[in-house]
């Protein structure tokens, strides 16, 4: 068990987290597998939503291909009735790769009755957005930065001419894009690694509480690599 305590002694504190991360050896292979696994799962539902998008809205693939980069929430649930909260988990994609997991979460005022399911895509169209996105903290639709919601015109198309922002978003349920939709109040933030989550920091915050910088290296790429273990 990881206690917050390791950190603060000096001359000890190498020998006292090196047994703390060696008594964590089988508890972090198994959290591992568990974060790999949950990172398969995201992706597989992305790449499912990414085909369901193409099949219902023709002009979306050419769109996606526009874009700098997208993140992808395959499954936002909707549960509660009057008002209720929102909660998905996705991946953001640049270059067709993953390179960043997150959860969104909004609340959600209205008649709701059981719970609903829907997907959404957010389509970065210019490198400034996305890097902007990349780089907070904390990002909120509407607040942060304006996104307008496609929707499919009388041709059975995209309507391009509503694509018009720095940022995108088709908003999907069972039945085709969603009418009528808003992303506006949807938060977005980075899912959390595990050390960072205890911590509050990352493996850096040693550099501050081991005498020698050596010392501080060597302990924050073994907490590095634990903590890639993490989404």
């Amino acid at each position: 068990m990881l206690r917050r305590t390791f950190m603060w002694g000096a001359p000890g504190s190498v020998l006292a987290i090196g047994f703390a991360l060696s008594g964590c050896t089988t508890t972090t292979s198994a959290n591992s597998m568990g974060q790999n696994d949950k990172r398969h799962s995201i992706d597989a539902g992305v790449d499912s939503t990414l085909t369901r998008l193409y099949n219902v809205a023709p002009g979306s693939r050419e769109l996606v291909g526009k874009s700098t980069g997208m993140l992808i929430f395959p499954s936002v649930l909707n549960a509660g009735f009057g008002v209720g909260g929102q909660y998905g988990e996705g991946a953001l994609r640049v270059g067709g790769k993953s390179v960043g997991y997150y959860s969104t979460t909004s609340a959600s005022v209205g008649l709701q009755v059981g719970a609903q399911s829907k997907a959404i895509v957010f389509l970065f169209m210019t490198a400034n957005a996305l890097e902007r996105f990349r780089s907070s903290e904390g990002w909120s639709a509407g607040a942060d930065a304006s996104v307008a919601v496609l929707k499919v015109g009388a041709n059975g198309n995209v309507d391009t001419g509503t694509a018009t922002g720095q940022i995108n978003a088709f908003v999907l349920t069972n039945g085709g894009l969603m009418a009528g939709a808003t992303v506006d109040g949807t938060k977005v933030t980075r899912l959390k690694k595990r050390w960072r989550r205890f911590f509050g920091q990352g493996p850096e915050i040693f550099k501050w509480n081991v005498r020698g910088d050596h010392a501080a290296d060597l302990i924050a790429g073994s907490v590095a690599k634990y903590a890639s273990s993490g989404v």
